[in-house]
């Protein structure tokens, strides 16, 4: 009995051919190609194959990503504990230097100033009576010294000399008393009033001289003692009183500089943008009546001729890039080589806003932007190139499974389908390098899952596991493999290609005009809309129809 390939009638391979070409071209918007290396896949029996060839392949991490500066000139705001803007420009102006960019308010700021100015007259008047009490306190020092001191002292002198002179005069009256009581002319009684006379005046000058020692050593060290303690005092005071009379002063002065900083004026020329908002934020925190903090960064202007890329590399393949790896910038009219500048060692915080997605932000820079316009904030997409193989056979992803940790494919044979085990390389979303398994010019079918009983079967059998947790493992492993196969059937990469805004699904509108008549009999459930599971079944059912 010959094989089916080659018992099937002329007419039926040329009517499935023609019927599946049909659907091909019903799905692919634009009646373009399902991808570069979809001209090699032909249909041959009753299966859709590929068959094996020497290409070039490139290894690419892709992930999109945004246009920024790595050189801006921030605009921060300067006010002591933040305040509310009343106005700001739009992001995207031009503008150049003494362009008003920010207006604040500024009604709390004139408050604290009106307050800081009462506060520093208040200090200025404390201040200067201090001053004046420093100066008197000096003056009394020298009052003591050279008037009040000197004129006790006088005084003290003089009657120093006074009780002098009336000792001598008593002194004189005794002795000629004496003589005049020893020749008979005076009595007893006023020899002695004389004595007494004497020791009075004995007694005054010793008392004198007693208010004189005193005078100078206590009495003015007890005085300059005062006056210079007094004197210390209100020097410590002064020195008080200017501190204070500083602080206040410097308060004014920054309240006052506060109250320039609430209108903020460009610097430097070119356009001006907003920072980027918080991820989980719609918009960015500076707005009209938003309320703003001191040194947060409120405006950028940044400098064109320096542009970069930021973009996010997903944790599963941040491992795979390395600084300096060449990558291509896809902006809508343009491709810009660049290069891998840096990567973060440490994770962008992860949430619901990023779907919990875990992200490491990565820098590529720009080679050359010469007669490319850029803006910042532009979204672009970012193909980092990780390894590029020449001339290697390659064979499509949706030709390969894995069953118990080996990869296999179905090769077409005359005599009917053989399994193959493989041993693979690099790969990208279409490709893989094969280096082992088949042979150049064998044709390997694709979806072998769906179309393959042997196929079907592996999928069925228990994997061989150790242990428990081996086996659930395992199982959710083949579970993750199978989902990703399902993502790689033919209808999955169809969808890729021709669905338009990424939604998923295909809508009539995504379909060239003339193709639109097998876009009915694709919606099984009549929603307007044909997804994977749709465009799967139209397939098979193509390719049973032309078994029969």
């Amino acid at each position: 009995m010959s094989s089916p390939s080659t018992s099937q009638p002329k007419r039926g391979n040329l009517l499935l051919r023609a019927t599946v070409i049909l659907i091909v071209l019903g799905l692919v918007a634009g009646g373009a190609t399902i991808y570069t290396r979809a001209a090699s896949t032909d249909v041959a029996g009753p299966k859709l194959t590929h068959k094996i060839s020497r290409d070039d392949l490139l290894v690419t991490v892709t992930e999109q990503g945004t246009l920024e500066s790595s050189s801006n000139t921030e605009i921060k705001c300067k006010v002591r504990g933040g305040s509310t803007v009343l106005s700001v420009i739009e992001t995207g102006t031009a503008v150049k230097p003494g362009d008003e960019l920010i207006r604040l308010d500024t009604a709390t700021i004139e408050d604290n100033i009106n307050q800081q100015k009462i506060v520093y007259q208040t200090a200025l008047a404390t201040h200067t009576q201090s001053e004046a009490d420093v100066a008197v306190a000096k003056i009394s020092i020298t009052e003591y010294m050279e008037g009040t001191f000197r004129s006790e002292m006088q005084t003290l002198e003089k009657n120093l000399a006074i009780a002098q002179s009336n000792l001598r005069t008593s002194a004189n009256m005794l002795e000629h008393a004496q003589r005049m009581f020893k020749k008979g002319y005076t009595s007893q009684l006023e020899v002695e009033s004389n004595e007494f006379s004497v020791k009075q005046s004995e007694l005054e000058l010793d008392l004198v001289k007693t208010q004189i020692d005193v005078l100078e050593r206590f009495t003015k060290s007890k005085q300059m003692e005062g006056f210079e303690s007094a004197l210390k005092a209100k020097q410590a005071k002064l020195e008080s009183d200017k501190a204070s009379l500083d602080l206040a002063k410097d308060r004014l002065t920054r309240a006052e500089e506060q109250l320039q900083y609430c209108v903020i004026k460009a610097e430097t020329s070119g356009m001006v943008i907003y920072p980027s908002a918080a991820e989980w934020k719609e918009t960015p925190d500076v707005e009209e009546g938003a309320a703003v903090r001191e040194d947060q960064v409120l405006l950028l202007i940044p400098d064109m001729t320096k542009m970069q890329v930021k973009v996010g590399i997903h944790e599963s393949r941040v491992d795979e890039l390395r600084t300096d790896m060449p990558a291509r910038v896809t902006l809508m009219d343009a491709v810009i080589d660049g290069k891998v500048a840096s990567i973060a060692t440490v994770t962008k915080p992860a949430g619901w806003w990023t779907g919990n997605v875990v992200k490491y932000d990565t820098i590529i820079s720009l080679n050359s932007t010469d007669g490319i316009k850029l803006k910042p904030g532009m979204t672009v997409e970012v193909e980092v190139i990780v390894a590029e193989h020449k001339n290697v056979p390659t064979i499509p992803v949706a030709a390969v499974l894995e069953h118990e940790k080996q990869f296999y494919c179905w090769v077409k044979t005359p005599t009917g389908t053989a399994r193959r085990q493989l041993k693979l390389g690099d790969s990208n979303d279409q490709f893989i390098v094969v280096k082992d398994g088949v042979a150049e010019g064998e044709d390997v079918i694709l979806n072998p899952r769906a179309l393959v009983d042997e196929a079907q079967m592996d999928a069925l059998k228990p994997l061989n596991s150790d242990s428990k947790a081996d086996d659930e493992k395992a199982a959710e492993t083949n579970e993750k493999k199978a989902d990703k196969k399902a993502a790689d059937s033919p209808g999955a990469q169809i969808l890729k290609l021709a669905d338009k805004n990424k939604d998923g699904v295909l809508t009539i509108d995504e379909y060239e005009e003339k193709d639109r008549q097998y876009f009915e009999p694709s919606d099984a459930n009549k929603d307007g809309k044909v997804d994977l599971k749709e465009l799967d079944a139209a397939i098979k059912k193509l390719t049973d129809a032309a078994e029969k």
